[in-house]
């Protein structure tokens, strides 16, 4: 069988074949770079240290690494990204840390996934690349922190936790508000039961990204592999000719081929933080409707999301209201609470960094213990902000069966649960 066919690169098909070989010691791997080889009298002991690759090299991919980078345990020894100049500067990134020239940049990230000597990667590609490469991962071997939204479609994300239980991989979503001061104690404070039973669970969404287009754009001159692989780029998304403002961010992120626009860029945070908060990790809201520009779902207990706009304290901010109390916060580390006592002496409960969500992370890894933003719990989150836009794009309301995943008697909705993969991609 032919394994590599240049801008084509492997098929799924292939990748897993190869990937079992490599595991079972048949395929060739690169050598794992020695602690003297680091140059870094900081790093762990050589038999201690995770070996890491990384995907996806734009602003936040290189924020991330820089998180994972600043670990002594991590080794990262390669990086990938289809587009020349973040790859080469993730390569100099790592390179510069470590003080030596041993970080391998990769185009095609199934090259990087080939690699026995990698135990975890960090999935930083744009959405629609998320589910498809965490499934690729986890079908080698590797544990995966993937951001987020880790899904397009409800259907990809429900195939990633299914994934990841089924090749008992660690999994943790790049939703790392759970792991920053003041959101946990927002969300423990309404857990406790200190707001009474909660009413409204309001989660902002994205400024700017409330249109979501469907546009194919005029074909452009499609630059060199070398300098953008656009086959790579578009991955599991429906063919079309090549634009230059298809990965321009505010655009693919509020196309429906690529992402899911503003519900899911804040959503899969504030909606996250909600979904916490009202202890419904392993379920969302039963059915929803629009009310003016806001999105309202109504869980089984009765509580409100409100997935809106116009909340205060910085970006991702969330309000959680109780029949006795409320609490709001956001990126700002700002936090309000009633009644004021709720907040004791605290005055200042944490910022915005991803470092304790990443070091959470690498000691799941290491204890094989389940992260607290894992496959299924993201997936629940991120599927009440695919059914909100369900009932965004058809205007009208929505009532969905948690326990089937499916919109009720409803087969129009049922179809936006998933997106078509082109070949040779599939779930």
């Amino acid at each position: 069988m032919k394994e590599w066919n240049g801008s084509q690169g492997w098929t799924r098909r292939e990748f897993i074949r190869r990937a079992g070989a490599a595991a079972a010691g048949i395929v060739a791997a690169p050598n794992v770079i020695t602690s003297v080889a680091l140059g870094a009298t900081k790093r762990a002991p050589a038999n201690e240290r995770l070996v890491m690759g990384a995907i996806g090299l734009s602003g936040r991919g290189r924020y991330v690494m820089g998180a994972f980078l600043s670990h002594p345990d991590v080794q990262v020894v390669g990086v990938c990204d289809v587009i020349k100049s973040r790859r080469i500067g993730g390569q100099e990134m790592v390179n510069k840390t470590y003080g030596n020239q041993d970080c391998k940049a990769y185009i095609d990230m199934i090259e990087l996934l080939d690699r026995k000597d990698i135990d975890i990667v960090l999935i930083a590609t744009g959405d629609n690349w998320h589910s498809e490469a965490s499934i690729m991962a986890a079908r080698a071997g590797k544990d995966i922190y993937c951001e987020k939204p880790m899904s397009v479609a409800i259907s990809e994300s429900r195939a990633v936790s299914d994934t990841m239980q089924r090749f008992g991989r660690i999994f943790q979503c790049g939703t790392q508000r759970r792991s920053v001061g003041n959101f946990v104690f927002a969300a423990n404070l309404a857990r406790s039961g200190k707001l009474g039973r909660l009413k409204e669970l309001h989660a902002e969404e994205a400024g700017g990204l409330q249109k979501l287009y469907d546009t194919t754009l005029p074909a452009e001159t499609e630059p060199p592999r070398e300098e953008m692989d656009w086959n790579r780029w578009l991955g599991p998304a429906q063919w079309r000719p090549y634009n230059a403002k298809y990965y321009t961010r505010g655009f693919w992120s509020a196309h429906t081929d690529f992402s899911g626009g503003s519900i899911t860029e804040w959503g899969s945070h504030t909606v996250d933080i909600c979904q916490w908060a009202n202890n419904s990790d392993d379920t969302s809201p039963i059915e929803y409707w629009r009310e003016g520009d806001r999105f309202i779902g109504r869980y089984a207990n009765g509580a409100k999301l409100v997935i809106r706009t116009g909340l205060r304290f910085g970006s991702c901010p969330v309000r959680i209201e109780g029949e006795e109390g409320w609490v709001e916060t956001g990126d700002s580390g700002e936090i309000e609470v009633f009644p004021k006592s709720l907040l004791g002496e605290r005055k200042f409960l944490g910022g915005y960094p991803a470092d304790d969500h990443v070091r959470a992370f690498l000691d799941c890894v290491k204890t094989r213990q389940q992260t607290i933003s894992n496959a299924e719990v993201a997936h629940r989150s991120i599927s009440a902000c695919h059914v909100a836009n369900i009932c965004k794009r058809l205007d009208r309301p929505v009532k969905w069966d948690p326990i089937k995943e499916e919109c009720i008697g409803d087969e129009e909705a049922n179809r936006l649960r998933s997106r078509a993969y082109r070949e040779p991609w599939y779930l």
